[in-house]
């Protein structure tokens, strides 16, 4: 969403395990990779999309410039989580100055914060299909001091933050980038290491958002709890990793059952859009993230919904020259990048 024309702009995904940072550039030809970089995070530095140890986050944000030597030092960056708001609202039929001058006013109903607390920003859809006198609206609202924990970050470890997204529409944003969008209604679906997004398009425009606070560290939990092992132990064995004493098949048992859980709290939000939609069918989904590397997650999403689950490749039609990378590590890795590559091609003016 958001600002002017930049020439060189990084995207950075920072979730819970890890960060992403991803730099595209546009040419005659389409979008070419530039850098790509993962760094894990030590644990518990964020927590429910809180930065609890900013120093943690801002040496590895220096340890990723270094290592992929980054020239450009500006931002695109996304929040998510419990002090983001998104709302699909209706409006009477105003032109975009108007609603800008009144969106303060609008937003009072449906935001559960104090209005001065927020950053706000709003996308017109387009005119209310059951009503012409009204038109569809995206309301977003972060809380300003949860906003500013990430700014504060990125300015201490030297960049410029300029754009700040929201990460399931980073995730549409991706989704945009690599497909056509020849189905009527599907739903994105990244599921992270502590949190899933879920983007609900249909006809190419976000019908419904939400971000549930449940992901891959359960898998870990789980088994730690149930097997017995460390954290590093459990997070290979996640991986399909060969340990001594550990039976895979019992192994593979904690795993089905865990993925059958997340996959339940999926199919409810699924549900709830179906339920409060008219004749809507979801006909696809698109998964990405670390929990889409989980051995069986695909089929058990699938049997769980009954639709077409695929695996979203964010790469699919970027230009990635073979001689600058290796093209099995970036098939191995590009479910974690599907936010960095949609937070990359965004520019200042964006809407």
């Amino acid at each position: 969403m958001f600002f002017w024309k930049q020439k060189e702009i990084v995207g950075v995904d920072i979730g819970s395990h890890s960060i992403k940072l991803v730099q595209l550039r546009k040419e005659k030809a389409g979008w070419h990779l530039v850098n790509l970089g993962m760094a894990q995070l030590p644990p518990e530095s964020i927590v429910d999309n809180s930065i609890m140890d900013s120093s943690s986050v801002v040496d590895c944000l220096n340890n990723l410039v270094e290592c992929q030597g980054l020239k450009t030092k500006n931002v695109a960056t996304a929040v998510a989580g419990h002090s983001v708001i998104i709302r699909k609202i209706k409006l009477p039929v105003m032109t975009e100055v108007e609603a800008e001058a009144s969106i303060e006013w609008e937003a009072e109903q449906y935001i559960p914060f104090e209005i001065s607390e927020v950053n706000l920003d709003f996308q017109i859809l387009g005119q209310d299909p059951q009503d012409s006198t009204n038109m569809d609206v995206i309301l977003v609202a972060a809380k300003k001091d949860f906003v500013n924990e990430y700014v504060a970050v990125f300015q201490e470890a030297g960049f410029t933050p300029l754009v700040m997204d929201i990460d399931s529409f980073a995730l549409e944003n991706a989704y945009q980038l690599n497909y056509d969008q020849d189905e009527d209604v599907i739903a994105l679906v990244n599921a992270g290491a502590s949190s899933m997004n879920i983007n609900i398009i249909k006809n190419g425009i976000s019908v419904f958002t939400r971000d549930i606070q449940v992901g891959g560290n359960t898998f870990n939990h789980e088994i730690q709890k149930q097997l017995g092992l460390t954290d590093q132990e459990a997070e290979t064995a996640k991986l399909g990793g060969n340990l001594p004493d550990v039976d895979a098949a019992d192994v593979n048992a904690v795993l089905q059952e865990t993925m059958e859980h997340l996959s339940q709290e999926i199919q409810r939000s699924l549900d709830f859009y179906s339920a409060t939609s008219s004749d809507d069918k979801i006909q696809k989904v698109y998964l990405s993230g670390g929990v889409a590397k989980t051995p069986g997650c695909i089929d058990s999403l699938q049997r769980r919904l009954g639709v077409s689950v695929e695996l979203l490749d964010p790469f699919r039609r970027i230009i990635v020259d073979k001689n600058n990378f290796d093209m099995e590590y970036i098939q191995a890795v590009s479910p974690f990048f599907a936010l960095g590559v949609g937070l990359a091609t965004r520019r200042l003016g964006d809407k």
